[in-house]
């Protein structure tokens, strides 16, 4: 499964994994792929140096990235206390009595909440640069589309290719003019933030829109011959996040949520603005349904949004609440419907990319006949 990039990176097969666990992107890339270590989560520098170290030590050797929340145009001189202060009481009245009607239990005294979207914010994702860049990541990418141009630059200074992920072509051109190295095509189907155009329709499209640039398909994309696919459309690799959740090194800290991912398909997740604001992929819950009802007073732009409901999401994964547990998650979650590790999902992309490989060559073969 390789391609000129995974050959520039130095791995094996041209598989991007995404992921929030340290221990699930070690293992992507010592199965010869390329990990890619999501920060949102880290808004002390030494919870992320903590875990880059460990990183550095279980990698064997093997290349990785990391992956940041980082808006292209800064905001100036605004605290986290000072966005919190915008979010309308009659919001925070509606949390408090949805979890009220779910019984969702208190946080204990003193306890803050584990799940806090603040990795968006200028300063918090420059913090984490300040770290990461003292390990020898290979690839930085960005969520929110193009970083700004003094890191693109910084990230380039320090020989680290710069991605960004792109919902269409004309975003996808964007990060071309900005000097971005790679750029992920993200279709309609994948987990989290995500746009309106299916993969089959957008890979080709970004491929064409920033030739000569490699471009990754994402979205929707679980198996061996949904790899093949994605590089029969002009990709030169594949970008895949949600089906790392089910692996056995994936830290979910909640059985419940992943029987629920293990028993559901792949009509049951929503494109919604109740996580944080803007459209993002995720289970169908009585939480999103609730957040999406008509009557009720809608989700609040991103990030007041994610400030908003960070204290009840952490009561809802503490407490295991099942109506209302979820996480972001794509179609794909319908293929995800047993525990493996990360090794055996690779050989399974490995032997099904083979398998449609093989496929096209008989038929080629008989047409040529």
């Amino acid at each position: 499964m390789e391609t000129e990039l995974s050959r520039k990176l130095g791995i094996e097969h041209a598989i991007f994994g995404f992921t929030p666990f340290p221990a699930v992107a070690a293992a992507i890339s010592r199965a010869g792929g390329f990990g890619v270590l999501g920060a949102v989560r880290y808004t002390a520098p030494d919870d992320l140096k903590r875990d880059l170290d460990w990183m550095q030590e279980h990698t064997d050797g093997k290349p990785y990235g990391l992956d940041v929340v980082m808006p292209a145009k800064k905001v100036e001189g605004v605290t986290e206390a000072e966005v919190e202060a915008m979010i309308p009481e009659g919001h925070r009245q509606f949390v408090r009595d949805t979890l009220a009607e779910h019984g969702v239990p208190e946080l204990a005294e003193g306890e803050a909440s584990g799940w806090r979207i603040t990795g968006w914010m200028e300063q918090v994702a420059r913090n984490q640069l300040d770290v990461a860049f003292d390990y020898p990541i290979k690839l930085l990418a960005n969520a929110l589309g193009s970083p700004p141009a003094d890191v693109v630059q910084r990230a380039h200074d320090h020989g680290v290719l710069v991605a960004a992920l792109a919902g269409s072509a004309k975003h996808a051109r964007r990060h071309a003019e900005a000097g971005i190295d790679i750029v992920v095509a993200q279709g309609y189907e994948a987990g989290g933030h995500t746009g309106e155009i299916a993969s089959m329709v957008l890979v080709p499209e970004v491929v064409e829109a920033v030739h000569p640039l490699p471009v990754l398909a994402a979205g929707g994309i679980g198996s061996g011959e949904q790899i093949a696919a994605g590089l029969s459309l002009g990709a030169q690799g594949a970008w895949l996040g949600s089906l790392w959740l089910t692996t056995t090194e994936a830290d979910l800290h909640s059985r419940a949520l992943t029987a629920k991912l293990l028993a559901a398909g792949s009509g049951d997740t929503v494109r919604s603005r109740a996580l944080t604001g803007k459209p993002a992929r995720q289970l169908r819950t009585e939480w999103t349904d609730a957040w999406d009802d008509p009557s009720g007073p809608g989700t609040l732009p991103m990030p007041l949004q994610g400030l908003l409901v960070a204290d009840a999401v952490s009561r809802i994964q503490k407490y295991e609440v099942a109506p209302l547990l979820g996480t972001p998650v794509g179609q794909i979650v319908g293929r995800m419907n047993s525990e493996r590790t990360v090794q055996q999902v690779f050989d399974e992309l490995t032997s099904g990319f083979e398998r449609a490989v093989d496929r096209v060559i008989r038929i080629a073969g008989r047409s040529r006949s």
